[in-house]
């Protein structure tokens, strides 16, 4: 196991708060809160001083983010200026290289509405929606995940195929990378949550990046889709089935990908992980690699209850069953997981019980939570671990 990074703390910020200053000066009017906002990205990153900010007419307004073990709703302190709406505050303290997203609650008689923070241009997107970005002392968003003018893009192309196993028309987009030649021979990688990893994590970037770097090998990637997830992803059979008797048969038929065991892997992230891990499960010595972010591996020691909801009871199922009896699904597996999640105690917990198998495990934490931009942030460590560059390889 490699063990995670260690995050200082920034260095404490000298003088006094921004905030303080302003409140330090009597009662304000609008003016001065125009330019006290004007002149300062919000939030306010002093050291590891962060100070959220809203104005507006309210009852109470509070700061609602997703750090576990922390109280995710955060009243907000309100200074009443001498004109005009008044200003709301709140200051916590966070490590450095921390990212975290959140949005502001505001109430109103008994209403409440809840949104993204006005004053703050930084929002992720996923799925379910959209939040406000807290980028924390140290933190940067990697170059990589950002299109590079030099790097050649890959070729993105669809492929449809039903599956007997499944039941339905399957809905994936296959990446081919630049300079593919159908004289050479690719490793091959299968995502999970396909289209959101290229949505949300921006990944055929990173793919174009990393490869024109040569950190990462050249690799056909194929984008999968799941129909209900919920279903699919939790230890399903029919989808291992899908898998590994029709939807890597067909990309071998079709693509020049190499076909051995080391050469493949499979990644996914939260129920994804699951999926990945419990399809190398089924069919032991058909994928040498594992990249799993944040998996969703809920297990109980005693007992029966997990508090996940019906969801999670199949992967409770077959996680207790993983842990009684463990063996190895992968020769080497990279996982990552945000410390502010509440899986980092089952991510943590997990890294013996597979290294007990005698499989390679790579093991990375962050500062951040249950996200795709997390998840993002994570893709050069394990995608050029997994299947290494030229570059890589010279410095390992």
């Amino acid at each position: 196991m490699t063990l995670p990074t260690p995050y200082p703390m920034p260095p404490r910020h000298k003088g006094k708060l921004a905030i303080n200053t302003l409140r330090s000066q009597g009662r304000p009017t609008a003016a001065d809160i125009d330019r006290f906002i004007a002149r300062r990205q919000v939030p306010i990153v002093e050291g590891p001083k962060c100070t959220f900010l809203y104005r507006g007419e309210a009852d109470a307004v509070a700061v609602r983010h997703r750090i576990v073990n922390q109280p995710q709703h955060v009243p907000m302190k309100k200074i009443e200026p001498v004109d005009g709406l008044p200003l709301w505050f709140v200051t916590i303290e966070l490590p450095a290289h921390s990212r975290v997203e959140y949005q502001i609650e505001v109430r109103t008689g008994a209403a409440y509405e809840t949104f993204n923070d006005p004053l703050n241009p930084h929002v992720a997107h996923s799925p379910v929606g959209s939040s406000s970005v807290l980028q924390a002392a140290g933190y940067e968003t990697p170059e990589w995940v950002l299109p590079q003018a030099d790097a050649r893009p890959g070729e993105m192309i669809d492929f449809r195929m039903h599956s007997r196993a499944l039941r339905r028309m399957t809905h994936n987009r296959i990446y081919l990378p630049a300079r593919f030649r159908r004289s050479s021979e690719y490793p091959l990688l299968i995502v999970h949550d396909g289209d959101d990893y290229v949505t949300y994590a921006a990944m055929q970037t990173v793919l174009d990046n990393l490869i024109h770097d040569l950190d990462m090998a050249s690799t056909i990637v194929v984008f999968s889709n799941p129909g209900d997830r919920l279903r699919e992803y939790p230890n399903y059979s029919p989808h291992a089935g899908h898998l590994v008797r029709e939807l890597v048969p067909a990309i071998e038929e079709q693509l020049p990908v190499l076909r051995r065991a080391d050469a493949r892997c499979l990644m996914g992230a939260s129920f994804g992980a699951v999926a990945s891990l419990s399809t190398a499960y089924r069919n032991p010595g058909d994928f040498g690699n594992l990249l799993l972010q944040s998996g969703s591996f809920v297990f109980t020691d005693i007992g029966s209850e997990h508090g996940g909801g019906p969801a999670f009871d199949p992967v409770v199922k077959f996680m207790n069953r993983y842990r009684e009896r463990p063996r190895k699904v992968a020769d080497r597996m990279f996982i990552s997981c945000g410390v502010y999640e509440p899986l980092i105690t089952h991510n943590r917990s997990m890294v013996p019980v597979f290294e007990s198998t005698g499989a390679q495990v790579r093991y990375v934490e962050s500062r951040d939570g249950h996200s795709w931009e997390n998840w993002r942030d994570r893709l050069r460590e394990g995608l050029s671990w997994v299947f290494p560059g030229p570059q890589k390889l010279v410095y390992e």
